[in-house]
């Protein structure tokens, strides 16, 4: 279960606002629309937009903010390591900065793993890497150290930890590291109201394709062969997302541009159904999501609720 606390109307008044959706839905227009009228900060849940340089490819729009603050985007250099750890710290120190100034803080983004770690409420612990631990089990199969994890940590929600080596080790040192420690709240006294922002899958298809031949238009192959160009590794930027993967393989002449452009569209695709799937699978384990349809005047249902919840009149 997602053990976060939902505000209910009539009671003590939001301090959290949640905005998810899967990718190309508008979620950051409607989030600083909902900002400007609810005197929100916006704090981001996107996994690539924390990097500095990647603009288009990763869709940070900052245009679209203007006068609205915002938060946790551009914090980190490219090839840093920034984990769940990492964006706990950043996010509860810049919920509480947002707080202090009477303001409320608006967490916006489609980035599952970042929303539930915050929705969670469960503060994650320090973990090392234990290279005594990893010279240990340096003989052990794929298959054994996923059986290790899953007995750690039945409810595994990355499955990507469970394919990568790599990653299934380090999932595995923090299993360790929290099983050995005591749980804290991230957020005292957290009451989250979440919306969600959704389309039908073809318009959500239509909407990837117009944003993606924009953003190639303004110049998203020319920051990817920039940023290889200031050091970031070919195979760095097969983890920076989509757009990066394939734009990097094109310039690397593994495949044509008309190739790489229906392919990635085809990806970013499979990609929000897969967001869909996460969304779905947080309201089972307990996070209740108000739906709002994107063609449906999302903005005036949002702030219907919002005076239901009394955080506005």
């Amino acid at each position: 279960m997602i053990n976060v606390t939902c505000s209910v109307p009539g009671t003590e008044p939001p301090n959290l606002l949640v905005l998810l959706g899967a990718t190309a839905t508008g979620k950051t227009a409607l989030a600083v629309a909902a900002a400007r009228r609810l005197d929100g900060e916006i704090i981001s849940a996107d996994s690539r937009q924390v990097y500095r340089g990647m603009d288009i490819g990763t869709g940070k729009d900052l245009a679209e903010y203007a006068d609205v603050p915002y938060h946790l985007i551009d914090i980190a250099a490219p090839g840093q390591e920034f984990n769940l750890f990492e964006y706990q710290r950043c996010f509860r120190r810049s919920y509480a900065a947002v707080r202090d100034r009477g303001r409320l803080p608006l967490m916006c983004g489609g980035s599952g793993m970042y929303l539930e770690t915050v929705l969670a409420n469960e503060q994650l612990v320090a973990a090392a890497v234990d290279e005594q631990w990893r010279h240990e089990v340096a003989d052990w199969s794929d298959e054994r150290l996923r059986a290790y994890l899953l007995r750690l940590q039945p409810q595994q929600h990355n499955t990507t930890d469970l394919h990568q080596r790599q990653r299934l080790l380090r999932a595995i040192e923090i299993a360790r590291a929290r099983q050995n420690a005591e749980t804290a709240p991230l957020i005292d006294g957290l009451r989250a109201l979440v919306f969600g922002l959704r389309w039908p899958r073809a318009v959500v298809r239509k909407r990837i394709g117009a944003r993606l031949r924009q953003r190639l238009d303004d110049g998203m192959v020319e920051e990817v062969r920039r940023l290889h160009a200031d050091g970031v590794a070919w195979s760095a930027l097969e983890f920076y997302g989509l757009e990066y993967r394939f734009i990097a393989r094109y310039l690397q002449s593994e495949m044509d541009y008309a190739t790489m452009v229906q392919g990635l569209e085809r990806a970013i695709g499979k990609f929000a159904k897969r967001q869909e799937t996460w969304f779905r699978r947080m309201e089972k384990r307990g996070c209740h999501i108000h739906w709002l349809d994107g063609d449906d005047a999302p903005l005036e249902r949002l702030l219907e609720s919002a005076v239901c919840y009394g955080l506005m009149r």
